[in-house]
């Protein structure tokens, strides 16, 4: 199953981890066979990526891409020091000078 490995490093935010480690719970009590948080997570890869074309999938990758830019402007401006204040969470950045935007937009 397994002839071509790669490693790969994974930051997840710990909502995202837990609720991954209950689906490995309830597989593992629907299934009755050990499901480890590790199956469970390249499952949800393997099938996500079979939805590359779905527009909630895409706007989620936008979400997170934009995060990640707007995080790496922020420590280049300010020389790393508030490049940690920002949180993640599901590709969603967390703060107010945006939720106030996002608002504005609707």
């Amino acid at each position: 199953m397994f002839a071509e490995k790669t490693r790969v490093l994974l930051i997840l935010s710990q909502d995202v981890l837990d609720r991954a480690r209950v689906c490995a719970g309830r597989a593992t009590a629907t299934l009755k066979l050990p499901v480890s948080l590790q199956i469970v997570l390249r499952a949800l890869i393997e099938e996500g990526l079979k939805r590359d074309n779905d527009p909630v999938f895409l706007a989620n990758v936008e979400g997170q891409a934009k995060a990640v830019r707007l995080m790496r402007s922020v420590a280049r401006r300010d020389g790393g020091a508030a490049g940690g204040q920002l949180a993640l969470r599901s590709g969603v950045l967390q703060g107010p000078s945006l939720r106030g935007a996002q608002g504005r937009r609707r």
